[in-house]
């Protein structure tokens, strides 16, 4: 079977890359998985290979060491034709508050990484005059609030840069998609109470991300309600904003 697509994940073992490299193996797309675990890497590669059929290679990338990232894009087998960020870090509001590093770290792993990896992409893509980009963003980034301020800017950071990206990418034939996914059901917030008609499965974010790759949105929320509550959060005035319980 000759694969419709190549596709790279970077961050490929989250739940939503992994519900996202499943849609894509099902369609009969080659998919090249990246991210730092190189055990938890080969297992997904091997379990889609078994279901799937399809080709999948693995390759190392951090995106907190940005000295490595040209090498990583030239050691890819062929400039793929979607590239997906899934990278990304939640963190401890309250100890980013005491500890300078770990808010770096959190803003690097959610912005200033994966923004650097895609710009690489974006000018591959663009001399080629063809491919889809895809970032996953959220809705924490629409309005900083005090419970989550560093992931939420790190998050506004991104999702300003891929709306500037796809401005200037539009030209040159390459699609930039934002998604915004809400609350999700993943293993990161297991336990957690979410509220049901906000939380999206990770395989409901997948099929978001497919639908945006062909066409539709290139900015998404995943659960059509979120825009309008974000639209009415970012009208707020700032008391009452505040009044807000984080």
């Amino acid at each position: 079977m000759t694969p419709r697509k190549t596709v790279l994940i970077l961050g490929a073992t989250s739940d939503i890359a992994r519900a996202t490299a499943r849609r894509h193996g099902a369609r009969g797309d080659a998919l090249i998985l990246a991210g730092r675990n190189p055990i938890r890497l080969a297992e997904e590669a091997a379990d889609l290979r078994l279901r799937f059929g399809v080709p999948v290679e693995v390759h190392h990338l951090d995106v907190l060491q940005p000295e490595g990232f040209t090498a990583f894009v030239d050691g890819l087998p062929v400039l793929p034709d979607i590239v997906i960020s899934a990278v990304g870090l939640l963190g401890d509001q309250a100890a980013a508050e005491r500890t300078p590093d770990l808010a770096e770290r959190i803003i690097r792993s959610n912005f200033t990484g994966p923004a650097a990896v895609l710009a690489l992409f974006a000018d591959a893509m663009a001399a080629r005059g063809a491919g889809v980009l895809v970032g996953i963003s959220s809705v924490a980034g629409d309005r900083g609030r005090a419970a989550n301020y560093v992931y939420g800017s790190a998050k506004a950071g991104f999702t300003a840069y891929l709306s500037g990206l796809r401005g200037r990418m539009a030209q040159h034939g390459v699609r930039v998609v934002t998604i915004r996914p809400g609350f999700v059901r993943t293993r990161m917030t297991e336990g957690r109470k979410l509220p049901p008609l906000l939380t999206a499965a990770p395989d409901e974010v997948a099929r978001a991300i497919l639908r945006a790759e062909t066409g539709g949105r290139t900015d998404v929320y995943v659960r059509p309600i979120w825009r309008l509550i974000m639209m009415v959060i970012r009208s707020l005035p700032e008391p009452l904003f505040r009044r807000i319980p984080a």
